[in-house]
């Protein structure tokens, strides 16, 4: 397994969300902010899994939806869904999650590569991270969209 952008030295530095059942991190150099679902733009003739977008104190940002992304159960968003603000592929992207739980920091050689079955597809897991007695999935974020889907965000939030 690459261990491209989560290692810095030997520990890392997640900020870990729930996503129906799961848990799954990010490392906290690519997460900008953490808000509070606001009223999301929709546009049309976007992917299903575009929420649309939304004005972060003048900027125009994207919003996907990760349970949409992830073809998993969508749910009503409630109190505790959050928007992170993240970097994917050199843009300003938010992502819904359905809570923000923790920022967390986990030795290196507490994670290993994804189980080869893995459900999601693999390109969108670093890998897996043990913490005590959870299982965190850590989140390869620039994996997240296509090259050919972060350009048309780009041009989105051009």
């Amino acid at each position: 397994m690459e261990t491209s952008s989560l290692i810095v030295d030997q520990e890392l530095q997640l900020v870990v969300f729930r996503l129906a059942r799961e848990e799954y991190g990010l490392p906290i150099t690519k997460v900008q902010e953490i808000n509070r679902l606001v009223p999301i733009t929709k546009l049309p003739q976007t992917p299903a899994f575009m929420e649309g977008i939304i004005n972060l104190r003048g900027r125009i940002i994207p919003v996907v939806d990760l349970r949409k992304r992830f073809q998993l159960e969508v749910s009503n968003y409630n109190d505790d869904s959050r928007i992170i603000i993240v970097e994917v592929a050199g843009q300003t992207v938010g992502i819904i999650v359905d809570s923000v739980t923790e920022v967390v920091r986990l030795a290196a050689v507490s994670v290993e590569p994804p189980p080869p079955t893995f459900i999601l597809d693999a390109k969108y897991i670093q890998g897996v991270g043990k913490l005590e007695d959870r299982l965190l999935i850590l989140l390869e974020i620039d994996q997240v969209l296509t090259s050919q889907e972060a350009i048309a965000l780009k041009q989105l939030s051009a």
